[in-house]
């Protein structure tokens, strides 16, 4: 018994199981499960997602493709840039352009009557004051002292203005604000002369555009012209509203083109028409009807009182 009893103690420890050794049926479920483990944990660790690495490399050939469908966008747009910069450098040409022909305006039609009229007042009160200083008679270095002016042009239908005459029609000398009196291609008489035509111009715009209002004058309208001692008093007779630049009959002694047929005391106004042009020439004549001494305090005649 006692060796009973010892092989039951002997046999104690292999007849009861271990709790921590596992069965042969554990074992095999142990490894059952080995490969139903791995199946889950397998997406984590499997690097197989070459479906989804397949649409990377599609990208890849598309610039390929593009590349060519996007140049003719980047032309048009070259093109109209080049456009916009051509267009634009050319409205800002035409703008300077404008800008000049304003100013251009300006200085032809302002200021140049502006210094002309400067020039014109600083003749005129030297004559006087010539005149003043020199009370002869009507032959007097009054009335030929031609250099500075001869007299003054009083025409109340055209111009409030007392207009300087002065030798020659050339434009220098037009340019300083007053008329002149013809030396060529026609030579003019003067008006103390007994006979002939007193032909005169001006300009009709600009440098002081003594005849801008020509085209006011009518027939039977008064034309004063007033030296150191005398007035002349013309009346207008007729006016020719346009006729060639090259028309030189207009001049002569004896207008006849004007309707005159023997020798007088004529006046001729001449400019130029239309107005800011000089392809035309506006004509207007007139006849001496009397002479009028001028007095201390130089007194308008009646006509143009």
């Amino acid at each position: 018994m006692a060796e009973h009893g010892r092989d039951v103690e002997d046999g104690e420890p292999s007849a009861t199981p271990d709790p921590q050794k596992d069965t042969p049926a554990e074992e095999a479920a142990d490894t059952a499960e080995i490969p139903g483990s791995a199946a889950t944990t397998e997406p984590e660790s499997d690097p197989e997602p070459k479906p989804e690495s397949e649409p990377e490399s599609e990208p890849e050939s598309e610039p390929e493709t593009d590349a060519p469908a996007a140049t003719p966008p980047r032309r048009t747009s070259r093109t109209r840039g080049t456009l916009a910069v051509i267009v634009s450098g050319f409205g800002e040409l035409l703008i300077t352009a404008g800008v000049i022909l304003a100013l251009f305006v300006v200085y032809s039609l302002w200021w140049t009557n502006v210094v002309a009229n400067r020039e014109a007042d600083r003749k005129s009160e030297k004559v006087r004051d010539n005149w003043a200083r020199d009370r002869g008679g009507s032959e007097g270095p009054g009335e030929r002292a031609l250099k500075e002016g001869i007299g003054f042009l009083r025409v109340p239908s055209m111009s409030d203005d007392d207009i300087l005459v002065t030798k020659g029609t050339a434009t220098k000398e037009l340019n300083h604000g007053t008329a002149g009196y013809y030396t060529k291609p026609v030579k003019s008489a003067l008006p103390w002369d007994q006979s002939g035509n007193f032909a005169l111009a001006a300009h009709r715009d600009g440098h002081g555009a003594k005849f801008h209002d020509i085209d006011k004058i009518e027939k039977g309208d008064p034309v004063v012209f007033e030296t150191k001692n005398t007035w002349y008093v013309y009346k207008v007779y007729k006016t020719l509203p346009k006729t060639s630049k090259y028309n030189v009959d207009v001049l002569k002694e004896i207008p006849e083109v004007s309707g005159k047929k023997e020798a007088g005391r004529y006046i001729t106004l001449t400019t130029c028409t239309p107005v800011y042009t000089s392809k035309h020439r506006y004509i207007v004549w007139g006849e001496l009807v009397r002479t009028e001494s001028v007095d201390a305090e130089r007194t308008l005649p009646k006509e143009i009182r």
